[in-house]
């Protein structure tokens, strides 16, 4: 559970969380607007798998071959030109945070990802050979740094990917808010899955601190630092489809939705913003009341949901089918795919057969790869940014009312 602002100091020395020391005066709420990564096209069983692996699922063959094959090409394409940069990839996150860390400010494009907790930034205590582009915080150019003896952390995902390195504290700012002395986990080594996206400069983690990797303390995140200093203990999501969105901090600001917020209690059990699911719909059929829990998480692309419902939904669909080497289902480009309905508890989040509609999987472009696909191997599901698109979202930690809130938005 996320500790009570007033009460960081007491928290931390019960659970063993580092803490960041004292912030900047009040500020109450800001609003961060996301920039948009250049060069991106999506890859949808590069998601699929990116998702797949965050969660420790296994991958499947089919899906494990295809991606390998992927990034050989654009390996190979990058020999031949002679410059990583001549050739657009394939990106991984589509929409990035700038966020300006150290005194001087050094700006930073981070993905903004409330399934993980730690914030963690390209560096230069890499080697050269493993940047490719990337801006890299520089903590000996920064007045305010300052190495922490002993901590170091590690992140290692369920394709064998991975990122470790050492521990600074540093001044964080992000929208307007400073958090002076707050971990900053300054990489030292990355695997190619990560140095292969050359805009996205590191990780700011929005989940809940318990889940943070830094040894032998766990620090707190950002947020935990931060809502000391808002009006209210939350952020909102206001993503947008093919444009770039905004996170607001410490307020709900009401020009960014219409109708009620309803909401729906989190269960932060295991560090994730989890909730109940109560249902879904395809297209104007009626509403299948069904049970599950799902995780709200910024930083996955896709919807992943148990395999029974990926499978109602594409039966719906003409042409569709589900692909052993893409790992998921695909459909004709040209198909007319059905609205998606999804409940999380009262509210009903009526997600637009477009966004559905993930990228092209292959070279012809006529066929495409679905952004609901099964949640098969991980545990739980995932609402990702295809339904986190398709409505406006309140991530509350008020302590003891934790919750997560919905209201329709124009789209």
């Amino acid at each position: 559970m996320v500790p009570m602002p007033s009460s960081v100091l007491l928290t931390a020395a019960l659970a063993g969380l580092a803490v960041a020391s004292p912030l900047q005066p009040k500020v109450g709420s800001f609003s961060v607007p996301q920039v948009a990564h250049p060069n991106f096209k999506p890859h949808g069983p590069t998601q699929l798998a990116k998702a797949l692996a965050k969660y420790g699922a296994s991958l499947p063959d089919g899906l494990a071959h295809t991606v390998a094959n992927f990034d050989a090409s654009r390996r190979l394409a990058a020999r031949t030109s002679g410059s990583a940069m001549a050739t657009p990839e394939q990106y991984d996150i589509q929409y990035l945070t700038p966020v300006q860390i150290g005194t001087p400010p050094q700006t930073l494009n981070l993905d903004f990802d409330s399934g993980s907790s730690d914030l963690w930034v390209f560096s230069t205590a890499m080697t050269p050979s493993s940047v490719r582009g990337q801006a890299l915080y520089d903590p000996k150019k920064s007045n305010t740094s300052r190495l922490v003896s002993g901590a170091s952390w590690e992140i290692t995902y369920g394709d064998e990917s991975s990122s470790r390195g050492i521990v600074y504290r540093d001044t964080v700012k992000v929208g307007g808010v400073t958090v002076k002395n707050q971990a900053v986990e300054a990489a030292t080594s990355v695997s190619e899955q990560f140095t292969r996206d050359a805009s996205n400069d590191g990780l700011l983690g929005l989940a809940f601190s318990k889940l943070n990797t830094v040894k032998p303390r766990q620090e707190f995140t950002w947020f935990d630092n931060a809502a000391k200093t808002l009006d209210a203990p939350l952020f909102t999501t206001d993503l947008k489809y093919h444009k770039a969105g905004t996170y607001d901090f410490g307020v709900i600001n009401k020009s960014k939705y219409t109708g009620p917020i309803t909401y729906v209690g989190v269960d932060s059990t295991d560090g994730f913003w989890a909730v109940d699911v109560s249902g879904y719909g395809v297209g104007n059929g009626s509403f299948h009341a069904t049970e599950f829990q799902s995780i709200a998480d910024t930083g996955t692309t896709l919807a992943l949901l148990p395999a029974g419902v990926v499978e109602a939904y594409y039966a719906t669909v003409s042409g569709s089918m589900f692909d052993g080497l893409q790992g998921g289902y695909v459909f004709p480009c040209n198909a007319t795919l059905p609205n998606f309905v999804i409940g999380v508890g009262q509210a009903r989040i009526d997600i637009p057969g477009k966004y559905i509609n993930y990228a092209p999987s292959d070279k012809t472009g006529q066929t495409c790869f679905g952004g609901i696909q099964s949640d098969e191997g991980i545990g739980f599901s995932i609402l990702g940014d295809v339904v986190l698109k398709a409505a406006f979202i309140v991530f509350d930690a008020t302590p003891g009312k934790l919750r997560l809130g919905i209201a329709r938005k124009a789209l």
